[in-house]
Parts: C-alpha cells; sequence; structure tokens
C-alpha cells in the first residue's frame, strides 16, 4: 500500500491542471462549430436551434489591472434597485458576517441574511435593508446582488418595528405546532435584525 502511495504521490506532483480558470476564459461567447456541422449534415434545410447562450451578452474580460470603482448590480423580483452603477464599496450581510466588497475581490458567492446593506459612493452612504438572498462577485469587479426584499433604512418606521417584534415574540412563546413556531421565529429575526439596523 505505501509503496503505492509514494507512486500516486510522485505522479500527482508532476500532473498538470488542465481545466483552465473561469477568469481565464475568452470573454467571447464560441459556437460549438462541431455541432452546428453536425446539424446542418442532418438536417440541411432548417437553421441550427438557438441555445440560451445566445440570449446572453459576453462577459467583460477580467481586467489586468485592478478598476478604482466596482461596478454593482442590486435586483429584487420586481425591480432593478441599481443597474450597473460604479461605487467605490458595497458592504453585504453575509450569513458568515459582514462582507465589505472592493475593486479587485476575489470571486466570491455569499448567502445574505437579513440585514444592512451600505453602498458607498464617496461620502455618500445608501442603506437598504434586505430580508435575504444572494450575492455574486465576480473577479472582473462587478457584483450582483439578488435579494428577496429590500427597503431603504430611512422608509422603516422603528414604532411598528418595535410593535412586530413584541407580536412574533408574543406569537413564539404561544406557539404550539412546529409551523407555527417556525413561522414565528423567522418573524423575530427578520424584526431582531431591522431594530439592529435601525438603533445601530
Amino acid at each position: 500500500m505505501f509503496r503505492q502511495g509514494s507512486r500516486f504521490l510522485s505522479r500527482a506532483s508532476t500532473m498538470r491542471w488542465r481545466r483552465p480558470f473561469s477568469t481565464d476564459l475568452p470573454a467571447e461567447a464560441a459556437a460549438d462549430s462541431n455541432f452546428v456541422e453536425a446539424w446542418r449534415k442532418a438536417i440541411p434545410n432548417v437553421e441550427p436551434p438557438i441555445t440560451p447562450s445566445s440570449f446572453m451578452t459576453t462577459r467583460p474580460a477580467t481586467p489586468s489591472s485592478i478598476p478604482s470603482k466596482l461596478t454593482v448590480n442590486f435586483a429584487l423580483p420586481y425591480s432593478s434597485e441599481l443597474s450597473g452603477k460604479e461605487v467605490d464599496m458595497v458592504i453585504i450581510p453575509a450569513t458568515t458576517g459582514q462582507m465589505g466588497v472592493l475593486p479587485g475581490h476575489v470571486a466570491t458567492i455569499a448567502e445574505l441574511k437579513p440585514g444592512v446593506l451600505s453602498v458607498h459612493e464617496g461620502n455618500d452612504i445608501s442603506k437598504y435593508f434586505v430580508s435575504g438572498g444572494f450575492a455574486f462577485v465576480h473577479a472582473n469587479s462587478f457584483a450582483d446582488i439578488i435579494a428577496v426584499e429590500a427597503v431603504p433604512l430611512d422608509r422603516i418606521d422603528p414604532n411598528l418595528v418595535q410593535k412586530g417584534l413584541t407580536d412574533f415574540t408574543q406569537k413564539l412563546s404561544t406557539a404550539s405546532t412546529d409551523v407555527e413556531k417556525a413561522e414565528a421565529q423567522i418573524g423575530v429575526d427578520v424584526h431582531s435584525a431591522l431594530n439592529a439596523a435601525l438603533t445601530g
């Protein structure tokens, strides 16, 4: 067993990574010429089908130097809050903790938890309360943030937040089924995060 292990280690050290990283791929979408050629041989009088990649815009190439701005897209299911906005920094409420994203940030996917999303542009800071979602940070200094629900922080009424927190805390203590407990716990978590966002 040990003899084969040493052979595996020596072979592994000489192997090269054959698959390119996503940042090494060309920005232009390459058409599959083999597929198109095979299609034309099989069905010469019908155009090849249009694939989903035909409808996508080409991905911007990864710049050789770090840009001075981060380009942010912030979308909700019913609207787009920011589209291609160039900012200095974004702080997102990831499930692993607050995450600051600057230009040149390493490519990352982060799940969002209820909390404050801050968009920093010079001296201006726009704050949104997000209920959850995902953030996709790309190597080319683009960030796509998708939230289930988001509200500008200055549009939240602190009195309603306190009332909601009290109501859900009471529901949690009187809940009898697992579903009622889960729903009440979600309400407590969201209203606690809202309260922390307003007071902090």
